[in-house]
């Protein structure tokens, strides 16, 4: 979100119809980009799972949803107590705000920025949901997302973007989420598979992606939403800077998939479209924080090097013995952490700030406050993540027993399948469910594009 700018008061804003358009189409954007991580993390795991990994993303958005009306928007935006968490009573169901009143010092409606924010709300959660596919009761992570997004989201947007946000007054820059979002769900993700433990068969049976062409259409939508998610984040047009936003998502981005590309290529042999896929999706984690605050070169160097950093830590789950499905923490937490860093490296000083980065004068100051911010986020959400975990698991029940696990989540869970193949061919008798299981071609080679099988063991 934008700091450091200030309205004269003999000049109070007015409403910008060009500004709220904009920002009504950007939060359309952003709400896209849950169901198109739904298809990202959907094509990633076995077929037994795929219906199960979609709904995981699709109920944030009925929860999250309903809590940020209720109170989420006043405890991340409302007025600041203690530097901690905000409040105001008439953000209380999003009741007592007028129908023109503009979010302060911006040119938009409170209620046009509360749905864009909406919207960060809505995915952060969804993100953590990658790193626990195939053993999660669903009922589970429902109630998961709801204490989660209460006790961890709420409060960290209030630190990152409140006013009065303690991070946010210290002065760390995070544009549009590489805290409050990306480390934030990273180390959720990590809190939690440390408390639910591995999946059956974990580094020993294969667990191949089901759908590489379902995978790169999520992050085909993704990479279309991330404009919105970026660029309207500084809610205006007025000064450039959301277009310097929108170009360096794009560089990044693309810098970010070439670079994982070629690791992979010397590491493992090969291009793939895993990779590829994933390759870009860290460059729009690393860009995220970062985006308003370098060039289009510095934007290059941010991208490359989350691309390459992200494809080395992808396969040290194994190394370490944690089931991170999906790379959730190579990816997210990861990117998360080095785009937030090199913010502190390569922020030029004449985009959305005046802070500089070491490359650009500004010696280490501004370094050192973005690391108190990123591990702030980290040791906060993976400590209340796990606890949170271990309360469940404790309780209800979090995970799914393994017979369930083994004959498949989606059947135990939703009753459903996400192929009918009865009907495929010769008919019933000619193709077994089971066979569909796990169904990608041997021959594939492992790499990292191949994250849900052992390579480096």
């Amino acid at each position: 979100m934008p700091q450091g700018i200030s309205t004269l008061a003999a000049e109070a804003p007015a409403l910008s119809p060009a500004n709220t358009g904009f920002l009504l189409i950007c939060s359309a954007l952003v709400m896209l980009m849950t169901p198109a991580l739904a298809f990202f993390y959907g094509g990633m795991v076995r077929v037994k799972s795929a219906l199960n990994m979609l709904m995981m993303s699709f109920i944030s958005l009925g929860i999250v949803t309903v809590l940020w009306v209720l109170y989420g928007f006043g405890v991340a935006f409302g007025a600041d107590h203690g530097s901690v968490i905000g409040w105001s009573a008439e953000y209380a169901g999003l009741s007592g705000i007028g129908l023109t009143e503009l979010w302060d010092g911006y040119t938009v409606p409170v209620y046009v920025f509360a749905v864009f924010q909406l919207m960060f709300a809505v995915i952060t959660p969804a993100l953590i949901s990658g790193a626990l596919a195939d053993r999660v009761k669903f009922s589970a992570w429902a109630l998961f997302i709801a204490l989660w997004a209460t006790v961890v989201y709420f409060p960290v947007a209030h630190w990152v973007w409140g006013e009065g946000g303690w991070l946010f007054e210290m002065g760390v820059i995070d544009f549009a989420g590489g805290t409050a979002v990306h480390v934030n769900a990273g180390a959720a993700a990590l809190g939690v598979i440390l408390v639910i433990g591995k999946r059956a068969g974990f580094g020993k049976d294969p667990m191949r992606p089901h759908s590489l062409p379902l995978v790169m259409l999520g992050a085909g939508l993704l990479w279309f939403g991330w404009f919105g998610f970026n660029a309207g984040s500084w809610l205006g047009n007025d000064d450039g800077v959301g277009a310097v936003m929108f170009l360096n998502t794009q560089v990044a981005a693309a810098a970010a998939m070439l670079g994982w590309l070629v690791y992979e290529k010397i590491r493992h042999g090969a291009f793939t479209t895993l990779g590829a896929a994933s390759g870009a999706v860290a460059g729009l984690v690393a860009i995220t924080p970062a985006g308003g605050s370098c060039s289009p070169l510095g934007a290059i160097a941010i991208g490359a090097i989350s691309g390459v950093l992200c494809a080395m830590t992808v396969s040290l789950k194994f190394r370490f013995g944690y089931d991170d499905s999906l790379d959730v923490v190579g990816v997210h937490l990861v990117g998360g952490v080095a785009g937030s860093l090199l913010v502190g490296l390569f922020a030029t000083g004449g985009v959305q700030s005046e802070a500089r980065g070491l490359f650009y004068g500004g010696g280490l100051e501004q370094l050192g406050k973005q690391a108190i911010g990123v591990f702030a986020v980290l040791a906060y959400s993976l400590a209340v993540s796990a606890v949170l975990a271990f309360a469940l698991e404790r309780t209800m029940g979090m995970r799914v027993d393994e017979d369930a696990e083994i004959s498949g989540i989606d059947r135990t869970e939703h009753a459903e399948t996400a192929y009918d193949f009865s009907g495929a061919g010769g008919g019933i008798g000619s193709h077994k469910p089971s066979a569909a299981i796990g169904a990608v071609s041997s021959e594939v080679p492992a790499t990292t594009g191949d994250r849900n099988r052992k390579v480096d063991a």
